[in-house]
This record gives structure tokens, C-alpha cells and sequence, in this order.
């Protein structure tokens, strides 16, 4: 027997009924079209999807109910209180099942669309900003930890974990969440022996070298000033290491890792045809403040994993990179990392495509925490990445990949040599900055 539904309901495969989701899709996009770190968790992302956010809040300055307009007000107002966001978000999931006004149901149509075509949302933890923010501010205070066991014999380790470096800045924020990152894989609860560390510090000098070398098993410097190549680095630590690895983990020196993190990613290449995986689905960016949080219970307090509910993140939706998990013999089958890379954008993508394209690699959802540091991320003046000149699925080496005097003597790479901005000059700013009202 056919049953039909009554012609006034509104019967939909694409939009959800689930008010939770329908209220977060709003009360998310306001946040990211307000709040001035949005951009700089990803200046490609936010550009992409600040034609819909910016619907949302003009949606939000519309809607005809005081009690929601007050609401949405505060939380543009203020992105960073998980009071105001707690409020709205409660009074939207209690009217999204019968929006009781024609604006009242355009805001959730705008903040819908908004989510189905940003790759950009938010996480505000219930707790964030309750209690003083620890210590962990400086790459100082994390060398106070002791670094953990080392890997003592190259010949049984099976894994070895690639992060490519730099860090040129005068807090030396980068060089504090690599330290992070390096204890953090040093309290795994895969065997020691397993798994081998290697960081690539690429500079003009061995900046950094005195601080990292305690903290992983080895350390490799090569000689490069100018852009950042992040591709010739990972290429480097995979040829230079001291032995050959079953497989590879390229690694951000930003990660935050939890306890399972070797031990999960290894194990999912017993499974058979696996020859590669991204492990994660949403990267989490840490503002400054949860960041701090993080390194405080996963590392001074020995967390196996951290609490969301004291973090505060911009929620970056597949992304291409960060951590990248492979087979060695897929790995030097597509060449390695495409070495003509230069500045942060693109490379992340050209590798991922290439693996897809040649081997069976897949994508998991585990969480995956971005400890916060200033964007290093460059655009073009006409929007693009700065790579954007680099065919894509064109690398084809023509020379032994990771070769560490590949710059001695300048950079060989097709530059880009136009106007470019960092990510956190977004190119328009018009809605609803952190401080003004709806």
C-alpha cells in the first residue's frame, strides 16, 4: 500500500531535518564569517565560502524575531563565547522543525547552503575560556618535558615518521609545536622499536638543530634559503634515513598526536591492497588559547587524548595534507613529492592526486588536532594558490628525488613572480568583524 505525505510538508533528500544540524549550520557560519582568525586557518577555504557565510549574517540581521536577532547579535559580537554560541544554537534547534516566519526559514535555507558549499566550520567547546590558560606558550617551557625514549636500533623499525621544518619567526611558535609534536610521538603505544623519527630542517643554516636533536632520532639539515620546499624535504628524509622503512608517515610539525596514533595508522596496512591513507577527515586549527590546552593535558598531564569540550577550532574540511600515511615502494613509485613546490598551496594536493591516481589510498576520520601558529599560506594576487602555475600530475624527476644539495647553489624551482598576500590579508572583509553588532 502507498502512503502519501500531506502536501504541506516540505519533503526534501538533500536538506537535513535534524535541528541540531540545521542550528549549527547557522550559528557555524556567522562564527566563520565574523571572526578575524577564520581566514587564517585557511585564506583559500574562507575566500571560497564568504559569498554564502555573508548570506547567513545578512539573513541573521533580517529575521524578524528579537529574541533570535538579539542572539545571532552576540555571537557575532563575540565568536570566541560558548555562552552566546550555547544560546543561539539552543533557540534555533527549538524552531528549526516549523520555522514560524518566511526569514526565519531563509536564515537555515542560507546557513544550509552555507555548509553544503564551505570548507570551512568551527568548533566551540562548552568549557573554552572558563578557567586560566596554562602555561606552553614558548618552545622553552615544552623543553622542560623530557623527550621520551628514543628508537635505538634503525634496523627493526618498520615506520618512519617524516616532518619537514623551518622556522624563522622571532617566538619561535613553530619551533615550540614541533617539540610538542616530537613528545607526543615519543608517548605512543606502539612499540618504540617500531617506529623511527626523523625532522628535516630546511634553512640556510641549522637554525633550530640544538633544541630538535634531544627530541627525535634524527635530524637532518639541508641547505636552502629563500620559499619553503616542503616536497624537497619530505623527499630528503625518506632517501637520507638509516634505513628503509615499510612505510612512511609525512607528518606536520604542527600535529598533535594522540597515544594510538603510530599504533592505528600502522595497522591499517594489514588490511589487504592498502598502499596508503590520509588519516583524517576534518583538521581541527587551534586558536592559541586551546592550544595550550591541548599541550596541557595530552603531554604535561599524559592524556592518552584531549578534551573538545575545552577547545575552540576553525574546522578545515578535507584537506589535501598535514598527515599522509604511505607504503615506500608507492612512495618512489609516483616519484616522491613534486619538488618544483615552492611557499606553502598545492603540493599537499599535486602528492594526494598522484596516489590516487596510482595506488590504493584512502581516507579515514580520526581527529586531528593543529596546534596554532601565524599563517605562513600565500595567494596570488588573482586568488590562486601560488603554485598555480605547476601543471597538476605532472612531476616526472628527471634526477634521484630528495637530493640535499639540490639548492646549493639557488633555487631551480619555476617560481612564482608575481604579487602574492598572506593568508591573513582576506581580500574582503564586509560582514560582521569580531566586535560589531547584527
Amino acid at each position: 500500500m502507498i502512503t502519501y505525505q500531506p502536501e504541506e510538508a516540505e519533503m526534501t533528500l538533500l536538506k537535513p531535518s535534524n535541528p541540531d544540524t540545521l542550528a549549527s549550520a547557522v550559528v557555524d557560519s556567522l562564527v566563520v564569517a565574523a571572526d578575524p582568525q577564520a581566514p587564517e586557518s585557511s585564506i583559500f577555504y574562507w575566500d571560497r565560502g564568504a559569498p554564502y557565510t555573508r548570506a547567513v549574517v545578512a539573513a541573521a540581521r533580517e529575521v524578524d524575531d528579537p529574541r533570535l536577532h538579539d542572539l545571532a547579535a552576540a555571537v557575532l559580537a563575540d565568536t570566541r563565547d560558548p555562552r552566546a554560541y550555547a544560546a543561539l544554537h539552543g533557540a534555533l534547534a527549538a524552531v528549526a522543525p516549523a520555522p514560524p516566519t518566511d526569514r526565519i526559514r531563509n536564515l537555515f535555507t542560507r546557513g544550509w547552503e552555507a555548509e553544503s558549499n564551505s570548507r570551512l566550520g568551527c568548533h566551540l567547546g562548552a568549557r573554552y575560556g572558563r578557567d586560566p590558560v596554562p602555561r606552553w606558550r614558548s618552545y622553552a617551557e615544552l623543553s622542560a618535558l623530557r623527550p621520551g625514549p628514543a628508537q635505538a636500533a634503525p634496523e627493526r623499525a618498520e615506520v618512519l615518521v617524516v616532518i619537514p621544518f623551518r622556522d624563522r619567526t622571532p617566538d619561535r611558535a613553530r619551533l615550540r609545536n614541533l617539540l610538542a609534536c616530537l613528545i607526543a610521538l615519543r608517548d605512543q603505544s606502539a612499540p618504540r622499536e617500531t617506529y623511527r623519527v626523523m625532522v628535516v630542517e630546511e634553512d640556510s643554516e641549522p637554525r633550530c638543530r640544538a633544541v630538535i636533536e634531544p627530541y627525535t632520532d634524527d635530524y637532518l639539515w639541508i641547505r636552502k634559503d629563500g620559499l619553503f620546499n616542503k616536497s624537497w624535504a619530505v623527499n630528503a628524509g625518506v632517501m637520507n634515513a638509516p634505513f628503509e622503512p615499510g612505510v612512511i608517515c609525512i607528518l606536520d610539525a604542527d600535529v598533535l598526536a594522540d597515544h594510538e596514533f603510530v599504533a592505528r595508522n600502522a595497522r591499517r596496512f594489514t588490511r589487504p591492497g592498502t598502499m596508503g591513507h590520509l588519516s583524517y577527515r576534518d583538521m581541527w586549527c587551534l586558536d592559541a588559547d586551546a592550544t595550550a590546552w591541548a599541550v596541557e593535558q595530552r603531554l604535561a598531564h599524559g592524556s592518552g587524548r584531549v578534551d573538545p569540550a575545552r577547545l575552540r577550532a576553525f574546522v578545515l574540511r578535507s584537506p589535501p595534507g598535514c598527515c599522509v600515511w604511505v607504503r615506500r615502494s608507492a612512495f618512489l613509485r609516483i616519484g616522491g613529492m613534486d619538488e618544483r613546490f615552492e611557499g606553502w598551496g598545492g603540493e599537499d594536493n599535486d602528492f594526494a592526486y598522484r596516489m590516487d591516481i596510482n595506488a590504493a589510498f584512502q581516507r579515514y576520520d580520526d581527529p586531528l588536532l593543529h596546534m596554532y601558529h601565524p599563517s605562513s599560506a600565500l595567494l596570488r594576487a588573482d586568488g590562486e594558490l601560488i603554485n598555480a602555475h605547476i601543471p597538476a600530475l605532472s612531476w616526472k624527476p628527471g634526477s634521484p628525488i630528495g637530493d640535499p644539495e639540490r639548492f646549493a647553489g639557488g633555487s631551480s624551482a619555476p617560481a612564482y613572480d608575481g604579487e602574492v598576500r598572506p593568508a591573513t590579508m582576506p581580500s574582503h572583509r564586509d560582514t560582521g568583524k569580531a566586535g560589531s553588532t547584527a
